[in-house]
């Protein structure tokens, strides 16, 4: 079934806002060491800023996300990154960039990328039939996957070779065209909901997900995940640099092959969730992730950027099945009313877990060195896959239909 054309504005929207968003978030750390001689521990504190709204505001943002127009709150979402990024290369020009202030606009500019990321998956129902949400949600990991494929590099490339300004403001314009596209893409009327206290709606989202026995587990599966990769993310920089000797070019060139996996696993999807059960493709992303662990724990013995890229690029393509499925289940079973709130739940879930699992790998890695984090954040790989082979999401055939989404809590 084809995608209608206000869905393919969501999509082109999706991929600048992504690409604004990767390319701010791995120019930073790179500005912090090469530029400002930071360390594990002062990139560690730098990713957890840049990563806290999403553990402090998802949720809020997913109360806003039922009773607002969604798409009026992703462009203003996308408004207020652009301001946070367009001052970096104003405190760039007179001198006064520091981590603090680095990590300060971070947290501003992540708050808005919050709110975008709660909203956008709750609008993809309203926009395509059921049959097509798989689909859908396809073609937006892919463009996400071509932002996480492009980003770090050409950031590596703007500051190895004209510094932290082009970065920065190239990231705020990409934000000014995902606004334009959105624009552009007509919400149907919801109901307005009744007027409710704060707390209460809260509590509705979070008590549908964690007693929803499919739900749950995806849920702590996505906690121990980002963890994982927070703590290996809060530790790479400084090893890539200080231990390999790589420049931010070569860095850059690595975490691409992060987003080159993305894109590939985006396009063998389709292939491989009609070759597995629904179960089955939520399970391969923890799987494959193991597999990536293993492949970065094996540079602590044998440093090579191969095997580095290797990592990173199994890194990408596993999860992004998982993402793909686990996102198509999620907006099966759950209701409407209740889409923005469950979605944020899982923003909190994936992307709150993000400054907790950046404190410890940064803390960890001053304490003990990087190759320490990236030996714990391998062990936190290990614990997500169990957590989701343990559960009934594996044994799942296909997606429920009406009579079993009301039986499945």
């Amino acid at each position: 079934m084809s995608l209608a054309g206000p869905f393919h504005r969501l999509a082109w929207s999706n991929l600048v806002a992504q690409s604004a968003e990767q390319l701010s978030i791995a120019a930073a750390p790179m500005v912090a060491v090469l530029a400002l001689g930071a360390g594990a521990g002062e990139t560690g504190f730098l990713t957890a800023a840049q990563t806290l709204p999403f553990l402090l505001l998802s949720f809020p943002a997913g109360v806003l996300a039922d009773r607002l127009p969604r798409r009026g709150l992703m462009v203003s979402a996308e408004l207020v990154r652009a301001a946070a990024l367009l001052s970096l290369p104003v405190l760039a020009a007179f001198g006064w960039l520091s981590v603090p202030l680095l990590a300060i606009i971070g947290f501003v500019a992540a708050t808005g990328t919050v709110a975008y990321s709660v909203a956008a998956p709750a609008l993809v129902p309203a926009l395509v039939p059921r049959a097509s949400l798989a689909a859908a949600n396809g073609r937006l990991e892919l463009a996400r996957s071509v932002a996480y494929a492009a980003g770090p590099a050409l950031a590596g490339a703007l500051v190895g070779w004209a510094g932290a300004s082009p970065a920065f403001t190239l990231a705020a314009m990409l934000s000014g065209v995902a606004v334009v596209l959105l624009v552009g893409v007509p919400e149907p009327p919801r109901r307005a909901p009744a007027a409710r206290h704060f707390g209460r709606e809260l509590q509705e989202g979070a008590a549908f997900a964690w007693t929803h026995r499919f739900l749950r587990p995806i849920f702590l599966t996505a906690v121990f995940w980002n963890l994982s990769w927070f703590i290996l993310q809060a530790a790479y920089v400084p090893y890539a640099v200080h231990v390999l000797g790589l420049s931010a070019s070569a860095i850059g060139t690595s975490l691409a092959a992060y987003g080159v996996g993305m894109l590939v696993g985006a396009l063998l999807a389709a292939r491989l969730m009609r070759s597995l059960s629904i179960g089955m493709a939520i399970a391969m992303g923890p799987l494959v992730s193991v597999a990536a662990a293993a492949v970065m724990v094996a540079t602590l013995w044998h440093p090579s950027p191969l095997l580095m890229g290797a990592s990173f690029f199994l890194f990408g393509a596993g999860p992004i099945l998982w993402t793909i499925s686990q996102t198509t289940l999620r907006q099966t079973v759950t209701p409407d009313a209740l889409l923005g709130r469950v979605s944020a739940l899982f923003m909190t879930a994936s992307a709150g877990a993000r400054p907790i699992g950046a404190a410890i790998g940064g803390a960890v890695g001053a304490a003990a060195g990087p190759e320490a984090a990236i030996l714990l954040a391998a062990l936190g790989f290990m614990v997500q896959a169990l957590v989701i082979i343990w559960s009934p999401v594996p044994r799942l055939a296909r997606l429920p239909d009406r009579a079993e989404r009301l039986t499945a809590a």
